[in-house]
């Protein structure tokens, strides 16, 4: 039976054919299907969020709609590994908290944890991984990057400041209360839990106003990944399927034409494999220095897939699926939304 409290809180933020084609598509974790009618669990909250949150990366990658099609069709589910995001850890950040606080804010109470910590020093930023605590194979993870202005020019941080310096918060003060509910009771009333998930969902968006053209092109000449935050913010980067064998579906994509990776991404462990569809293009609002509006296609989101193997937990003596990444394979698969990927 399909679990009602997620049912129920999907249809009031996509509506019936959102929500029953999330429901066909993406696997759903197998604790969740005993529910208590009205009484929201934070693992349904997260699990509501997350498919809310692929969905929105569908509307933004024209690539990764084609291929969930394709997989839906040919009798395949999606199993949502991780999603990944982009924050800048910076004081000048108007309204929103700076770096991966706008949103640890968020995952802690829906139950995440910090799952590792990854350095990004080629990019001059840092990965966290946070996994869920209940169900950590099965619900999926986050991993939420920060960039560090202070790694780059005196004229990019002033840049970066230009362009942030006008984000929002995009949590009410309701919805802050909500979480603080939420993270001590580990529940909330469906008609509380209603009203937070557009909020929360929302979070996952760019809060600042229109940058210069200036600024962009600032900004992108010393960091690609800063250059995406301008004009994407905190929007959905990726969300990855995980497949039992990501070097033959690399082949099959590449056979469709597919703007697949040209290498797939291999752990240090040898445990983890991803690669990834180079980022969809899309168009983007710029100021002049006149203040006028132009635009300009720009590199947006895209879609990645992985496969994991497991590991022997040698505490319970169980093998398990290595939820780990890799700050290598990270490292690579950011690339694909330089303008030029590899």
């Amino acid at each position: 039976m399909r679990n009602s409290n997620v049912e129920k809180l999907l249809l009031n933020l996509l509506g019936l054919e959102k929500a029953e084609s999330l429901f066909s598509t993406l696997n759903f974790p197998s604790s969740l299907e005993t529910w208590e009618d009205g009484v929201v669990t934070r693992g349904e909250l997260a699990q509501a969020m997350n498919m809310a949150l692929f969905e929105e990366l569908l509307v933004r990658s024209a690539n990764g709609r084609r291929y969930t099609t394709d997989a839906v069709s040919a009798g395949r589910s999606v199993y949502f590994d991780h999603g990944a995001l982009r924050t800048v850890r910076w004081s000048d950040n108007g309204a929103l908290p700076p770096g991966e606080a706008a949103f640890t804010r968020i995952l802690r109470p829906l139950g995440f944890r910090h799952n590792g910590t990854y350095p990004l020093d080629k990019l001059g930023m840092t990965g966290r991984a946070y996994a869920h605590e209940d169900v950590p194979d099965e619900i999926a993870q986050f991993f939420v990057s920060e960039l560090h202005p202070e790694r780059f020019s005196e004229e990019f941080q002033q840049a970066v400041t230009n362009v942030l310096s006008s984000s929002v918060d995009p949590l009410s003060p309701l919805a802050i209360s909500q979480l603080s509910d939420l993270e001590r009771d580990g529940s909330l009333p469906i008609v509380a839990a209603t009203s937070l998930l557009p909020k929360i969902v929302g979070a996952f968006a760019r809060q600042h106003g229109v940058p210069t053209v200036a600024d962009y092109e600032v900004l992108s000449a010393e960091s690609a990944e800063m250059g995406w935050i301008a004009t994407e913010g905190n929007a959905f980067n990726h969300a990855t399927d995980r497949v039992p064998d990501v070097f033959k579906l690399s082949d099959e994509e590449k056979t469709k034409g597919r703007p697949m990776k040209t290498d797939v991404e291999r752990s240090r462990s040898g445990r983890v494999f991803q690669t990834a569809y180079h980022a969809d293009l899309v168009e983007r609002e710029f100021l002049s220095k006149n203040g006028e509006c132009i635009k300009r296609q720009v590199p947006g989101s895209f879609y990645e897939f992985i496969t994991r193997k497991q590991v022997l937990n040698r505490t319970t003596r169980r093998w398990e699926t290595d939820l780990r990444f890799d700050a290598g394979n990270a490292t690579g698969i950011f690339k694909m939304t330089a303008i030029e990927p590899s």
